[in-house]
This record gives structure tokens, C-alpha cells and sequence, in this order.
């Protein structure tokens, strides 16, 4: 393998298990700020194919980015770095993580062309999940998990991951998966005899490296399907992690772990009914309060700061209110988060309650809108609902007037 013809010596090529080494600074440049370096040899992964470049450090000093420049390895660095033979060390946890997820990206790929012949369009590694575009329209969830388990079977025989550069007039010898993107000496990643594909990736030396893989997630896109997977040190965090999640559901709701579906399904047919009730009560309360409200009015402005009532509830009630009498209802209201005002007006009276968000919307930091009879306005948790509810009754007795 002719690995001088790069302008950097890419050593992960060699070994993608090293990650130690010593090599001379040939340039220096200043990248988006920062100080970066070209050196003539690198265990660094610079971001490619869909994977992002390795995390590491160079005499110390931390490794913001690894980028291509053509033949050239482009080390982006936290400081300088003032020697001109250094010393770079790559994250090892980091890297065998981008390799388990790229060489299953491989093995999953490969399963879905074998048995549903479902092309891979695109990949992403991510930090914490990896997505794969498959060129098929649809599948159900019975193909989907077939190609799980075949992918999990190439991991189970523990297959031997070999690279090798082949010349691109001899490419054609090799049944690869998808054509190259690249020309001339092209690398290839193969999982003995079952996936063949053109990649400059770091992967595991064997399939059993990978560790399991899981798919978590499928999707639509642009007439494809994308799926979400995860695969060794991430599949056994999801696993925990949902492992967790299902121990504390069968503890809540004193089922068996196989029963804790039927639970929730359960619970959220429950819930709906509650909802359903809540609202009428919601109304009937609303009604009897709305004529407790036109009882006591003194006039036709109606005014009230709530302490407990959500905006929903509010909004629910002036329409209530307005609804029955020629009144001007104006109500105030806050969440955790925010206050709200909540303007209306029976459209018996001719007013157009909009001209109020630009006079009161200041008074509490806010914003808002909506039509002639009802307007809402968010603003500060914390500002003074009373004083701008003065504002906005001045207003309205003038147009009253």
C-alpha cells in the first residue's frame, strides 16, 4: 500500500487500534481563529463519510477539529503547539465508539440490501444515535426486525474485518455493495464474505467488536425510510436505560414487566375519561361563575386578577361572560413561567379590542394579538397584571364613553 502518495500519512489506515504516536509539524495555520497544524503522519480520523474526526489531544493540548485539505491532515488545536516534532494521543473511548457505529452502520446496511434490497442512501454518526437512509418506501415492523437479527447474526459469528486498497481498474472484481465515490486507489472495508464496501472509516478488526446491534427508530423521509440505531457501549446504555425505565413502571403500577403496556393503555384511556369529565365540570364551573361576574358588575367593565386559574380557564370564562351581556371583560393570569391578559368584549358593543396590545403590551413586557373581540397578550412572570389591567380599563371607559 502506497501510503506516501498522501500528502499525510494516515496511520489509522494501518491500524485503527493505534492511537499513540509521534510525528514532525510540516505547516501551521490559523483555522476559524484558532491555531492548527499539518503533520506528516496522524492517528487522527478527520470528519468523513458521515463519521466525525477523532477527539484527542497533541502534546497535551486539546483537538477541536480534524479536517481533510486534500491530501493534507488539518489538526485544529485548542493553543499552540511549539515543537516541531510532537507527540498526539487520540481518544480511545471516543474512537472504538465511531468504530463500533461505523462498522455496524456496515453490517446493517448489508442486511437491509440482502433481505428487503433496500440501498443505503445515506449515514450519519451521531453522538448519541446513528441514522441510516434506506432507499425502500416502506417496511413492516416483522422485515424490519428480520434485518435485525441478521445483522446481529454477522455479529454473533464474530467475522474477521479486513481493509485493503485495490486499484480502481480493478474494482470491479470486488462486489461491492454500492459504487465508490472516489477514484483511483480505492479502500476497501470488508466483514468476511458478507459486506464489501469502498470507505476510508476506522472499524473493528471483527464483527463480534460491534457488540449489539439495535435498531430504535424508523421514520418517512423524502420517500425513504430513516432509522435510528445504536450499537455496543450505546445499545447496552439504551438497554439500561429503558431496563430502568420499565423497573420503575411495574413498581407504579404492581404489574409483571409483560403486562406493563396493557397498564399504560390502561392508564390513558382512564385519563381521557378524567379529561373528558374535567371539561364539563370546567364549563359548568365557568357558567356559574360568569353569572356570579354579571351579578356583581357595577358597570360594563369586568376586571379581575386570578391567583389559581390557568389562561385556558380564563379565556374559557370571558367568553363565557361576553357571550351572555354587553360587558368588557378583562382578565389577568400567570404560569410558571409567564402572565397573560386575557381583553374581550361582546361584540354588541362595537369595540375592537385589538387597539389595546399596542397601550397595554409595554406595561408587562409582552406580546400578543387576536381579533376584534378577544385579544391575549404574554408577558413577565413577575410584572404588574393589576396595573396593566388599569390601563386597559381607562381605555375602554373612553370608548365606553
Amino acid at each position: 500500500m502506497d501510503h506516501e502518495r498522501l500528502g499525510t500519512r494516515r496511520l489509522y489506515f494501518e491500524d485503527a487500534n493505534a492511537m499513540d504516536f509521534e510525528a514532525d509539524v510540516v505547516e501551521r495555520r490559523v483555522v476559524e481563529g484558532h491555531p492548527a497544524v499539518v503533520l506528516d503522519r496522524t492517528c487522527f480520523y478527520p470528519e468523513s463519510g458521515g463519521q466525525p474526526w477523532d477527539k484527542g489531544s497533541i502534546d497535551g493540548v486539546e483537538v477541536l477539529k480534524v479536517v481533510e485539505d486534500g491530501e493534507r491532515i488539518v489538526h485544529v488545536l485548542a493553543a499552540e503547539v511549539p515543537a516541531s516534532r510532537v507527540k498526539g494521543e487520540v481518544d480511545r473511548t471516543a474512537r472504538f465508539d465511531h468504530m463500533q457505529q461505523h462498522s455496524g452502520q456496515h453490517i446493517l446496511s448489508q442486511a437491509f440490501f440482502e433481505l428487503l434490497r433496500g440501498e443505503t442512501r445515506s449515514f450519519h454518526l451521531g453522538p448519541d444515535v446513528s441514522t441510516l437512509e434506506i432507499g425502500i418506501a416502506d417496511a413492516d415492523e416483522e422485515s424490519i426486525a428480520r434485518v435485525e437479527r441478521r445483522a446481529n447474526e454477522v455479529v454473533f459469528e464474530n467475522r474477521e474485518i479486513k481493509t485493503y486498497f485495490v486499484p480502481e481498474e480493478k474494482i470491479g472484481e470486488i462486489p461491492l455493495r454500492r459504487p465508490p465515490k472516489v477514484s483511483g486507489l480505492i479502500r476497501v472495508v470488508e466483514a468476511d464474505a458478507f459486506d464489501y464496501s469502498a470507505c476510508g472509516g476506522t472499524h473493528c478488526r471483527r464483527t463480534g467488536e460491534i457488540g449489539l446491534i439495535k435498531i430504535t427508530k424508523g421514520e418517512r423521509i423524502r420517500g425513504n425510510l430513516r432509522f435510528e440505531f445504536v450499537c455496543g457501549g450505546r445499545a447496552l446504555r439504551d438497554y439500561a436505560m429503558k431496563n430502568r425505565l420499565v423497573r420503575q413502571m411495574v413498581g407504579q403500577f404492581n404489574v409483571k414487566e409483560a403486562d406493563v403496556a396493557a397498564a399504560v393503555a390502561r392508564l390513558s384511556e382512564e385519563l381521557k375519561a378524567v379529561k373528558k369529565q374535567a371539561k364539563k365540570n370546567e364549563e359548568a364551573l365557568a357558567l356559574f361563575e360568569a353569572q356570579g361576574f354579571m351579578q356583581r358588575a357595577e358597570g360594563k367593565i369586568i376586571r379581575e386578577v386570578f391567583a389559581d386559574k390557568s389562561p385556558e380557564g380564563a379565556r374559557f370564562l370571558a367568553l363565557h361572560i361576553i357571550r351572555r351581556g354587553p360587558f368588557v371583560v378583562l382578565f389577568g393570569t400567570r404560569t410558571e413561567t409567564r402572565s397573560h391578559l386575557i381583553l374581550a368584549c361582546s361584540e354588541t358593543l362595537k369595540l375592537d379590542m385589538r387597539h389595546l396590545v399596542p397601550l397595554v403590551s409595554p406595561a408587562i413586557n409582552g406580546r400578543g394579538g387576536g381579533g376584534p373581540s378577544l385579544v391575549e397578550i404574554a408577558g413577565d412572570r413577575d410584572s404588574d397584571l393589576a396595573a396593566a389591567l388599569t390601563l386597559a380599563a381607562e381605555a375602554m371607559r373612553k370608548n365606553l364613553e
